[in-house]
């Protein structure tokens, strides 16, 4: 990392799994990322749909925060997330939508 501050996958998993780590900072987000063909808001938006589509909520506080960061507005992500209800299921968009309303509303 730039910063020289620990990445979020050096804190979870620093020393516990350091592959898992360099391929998460210096693979992913140091080169998937960056790259110019999708702009990072996009790259948030499809990275939040295939999180909801795999059922994987416990990544989505980040990655709702990143795709605010990013560029996307509440109201894409909750429009996003009520989309895809009707093609990942309804009970995947509504656990979906608790997580976004924590993030949200800082509970």
């Amino acid at each position: 990392m730039t910063n020289n501050e620990p990445s979020g996958a050096q804190k979870m998993f620093g020393g516990f799994a350091p592959a898992l780590v360099t391929f998460t900072d210096d693979v992913l987000f140091g080169q998937v990322w960056p790259r110019e063909q999708l702009s990072p808001k996009d790259r948030s938006l499809i990275t939040v749909a295939a999180l909801i589509t795999g059922g994987n909520t416990e990544q989505l506080t980040y990655h709702l925060g990143l795709a605010k960061e990013n560029g996307a507005t509440e109201d894409e992500l909750k429009e996003a997330i009520t989309h895809l209800a009707f093609y990942a299921g309804w009970p995947k968009a509504m656990s979906a939508m608790a997580v976004a309303k924590q993030v949200f509303e800082g509970n």
